[in-house]
């Protein structure tokens, strides 16, 4: 594909997104502006979650100064250790997969629902993302129901009639983006921490030549990634992504690139279109991205188990010199070998 057609992808996306950032919520006070909460996972070297910290085990700081921690709280065990208990969503993209890619997704999603019986740990609901919208499962611990529902829904890949070629491409962008920005809204409405597990490739991001892009337009993006990374973290949503071909995909230029894209953003010149892709978003939620095994279910599991073993911490974000003014995020651990993973900024006010 010509660097010319994938500029206008690209046009487009600044076109259909800039629309996130043209609806803020309502003002509040400048203090519960700036409170902010952080689910925080901390494993050892081997990646298990350990339980058990105290909150002096804990040294937050916002853009490298040490910020207090105004409350802490410990979670560990079953579905009933945090209040309200934490919400898992399943969302299966149609738009952005190929047949083979949303079959497999189906069935490895259908595979972790019949675990243990059809017994599930956490409430969970599954999502379809389709080019006809969103459709949802009812919330349920029952996975065998679920599955069941799930079963019901009638594949809705790619009903547009130009959702193929670099047209589509652009039609698939849209989607995704105001998918996840309506979901976010809707989430934030609802108390307590939510996972989300996007069974994707990622919309068509990663793919494509590097673009130049005009001050004009990065500076339409720059609003666009602010309102997203504030409509994710209001809503108390960790994002995750996996691949559902795996190792099929291990290769591409998705599997790696996004890396290249996790820094904030911290002002509108820094911008490229990667800057929103799917991965970006979930590692800088706190959540992880799986993109190299075909054991879609167990990674599903994976996912959830950031749930049985973490601490809520709360302080007040500093306000900022100007507005959307990046701040990055660190927690540190005062024990030998441990590392935390939660979200990696957020986007200060005046």
């Amino acid at each position: 594909m010509s660097t010319r057609r994938w500029r206008w992808i690209y046009l487009f996306c600044v076109s259909l997104s800039c629309g996130l950032a043209q609806s803020p919520p309502p003002a509040a006070p400048a203090a519960a502006n700036r409170r902010i909460t952080l689910e925080v996972v901390v494993t050892d070297k081997s990646g298990a979650a350990i339980p058990g910290l105290q909150q002096q085990d804990f040294t937050l700081l916002d853009n490298k100064q040490p910020a207090k921690i105004l409350s802490f709280d410990a979670i560990q065990g079953g579905a009933a250790a945090a209040n309200p208990p934490v919400e898992v969503i399943l969302l299966v993209d149609e738009v952005n997969a190929s047949f083979r890619a949303v079959s497999s997704a189906r069935q490895e999603t259908e595979k972790f629902l019949k675990r243990n019986g059809g017994e599930l740990e956490r409430t969970t609901s599954v999502v379809f993302l389709s080019d006809k919208g969103v459709a949802a499962t009812a919330s349920s611990r029952d996975g065998s129901a679920l599955a069941a529902d799930m079963n019901q829904n009638e594949n809705g890949l790619r009903v547009i009639g130009r959702a193929q070629g670099f047209y589509g491409a652009g039609d698939r962008i849209q989607l995704s983006l105001h998918a996840l920005q309506e979901f976010a809204a809707y989430e934030a409405a609802k108390p307590g921490r939510k996972l989300v597990i996007w069974i994707s490739p990622g919309w068509p991001l990663l793919t494509g030549p590097r673009i130049e892009l005009t001050s004009k337009e990065q500076e339409k993006l720059f609003k666009n990634i602010v309102a997203l990374s504030d409509a994710l973290r209001q809503a108390r949503i960790t994002l995750y992504n996996i691949d559902p071909l795996g190792l099929a995909d291990s290769r591409g230029l998705r599997a790696l690139r996004y890396e290249g894209y996790v820094k904030g953003i911290k002002k509108a010149s820094q911008v490229q279109i990667g800057n929103l892709a799917l991965q970006v978003l979930a590692e800088q939620s706190g959540g992880r991205v799986f993109n190299y095994n075909n054991d879609v279910a167990g990674e599903i599991a994976t996912c959830i188990a950031d749930a049985n073993a973490y601490y809520v911490l709360t302080f007040d974000g500093l306000p900022g010199d100007g507005p959307n003014e990046y701040h990055v995020l660190e927690v540190k651990i005062d024990k030998p070998g441990l590392t935390a993973r939660t979200r990696t900024g957020y986007y200060a006010q005046p």
